[in-house]
């Protein structure tokens, strides 16, 4: 059966993905500035679910559950590495990473910081999928040598270097694939369909 990803229930589109497979999209790493500065204790004494450790970190870490996100804000008022986790809430264009972000400027706005919201940016797309049958690593890494790094006693994936898209895909023997580097989901999309035909030309022959 082939990965359905954030396309539910629907049949793929076979003229976007000939693969037949979707990659399905886990996170979003998303960067916007509050364009002010931040008093991190106070921050973290008055909001909910919040944490600040400054021994350990010069940020507070917020979690909200709608959508399920995790921020890091800097007392520059740089609020770095938003992670959306996709895969567990519904789809909507990429208005997703971008709302996520906004209950975060409201909270620090009702603290009394007058927040904006700025450079909003997607900085990285992870997304992952499964083709359903083993690949000869050690073949794949001879084959594609100025593209691949694999060393199996430090790391059991193959990690392939797209130049274009550049994009970094961990391959694994057992046909799971993690994709990441997009800045847009359809960079996701064409790094897998790129390596697709690679991956069926070193498809491991089972007994």
């Amino acid at each position: 059966m082939a990965e359905q990803g954030l396309e539910g229930s629907q049949p793929v589109d076979l003229s976007k993905h000939p693969s037949g497979i979707v990659p399905t999209l886990q996170n979003i790493v998303s960067t916007v500035n509050l364009d002010c500065k931040l008093d991190l204790k106070a921050i973290a004494l008055q909001a909910r679910n919040a944490e600040y450790n400054p021994k350990r970190f010069a940020a507070v870490i917020m979690r909200i559950r709608e959508p399920k996100t995790t921020a890091l804000i800097f007392a520059s008022g740089k609020m770095g590495r938003l992670l959306a986790a996709v895969a567990q809430v519904a789809y909507s264009g990429w208005k997703l990473p971008y709302n996520g972000s906004f209950p975060y400027a409201r909270i620090i706005q009702k603290l009394g910081f007058p927040a904006k919201f700025k450079d909003f940016k997607i900085q990285n797309i992870v997304g992952s999928c499964d083709v359903k049958f083993p690949i000869r690593l050690e073949g794949l890494a001879y084959s594609h040598g100025a593209f691949c790094s694999y060393e199996p006693e430090l790391f059991p994936g193959l990690i392939y270097r797209m130049r274009q898209p550049k994009i970094v895909l961990l391959i694994f023997v057992s046909g799971k694939i993690v994709i990441t580097g997009a800045k847009v989901r359809e960079e996701t999309y064409t790094a897998f369909e790129n390596i697709y035909p690679v991956l069926t030309e070193f498809r491991k022959n089972q007994q």
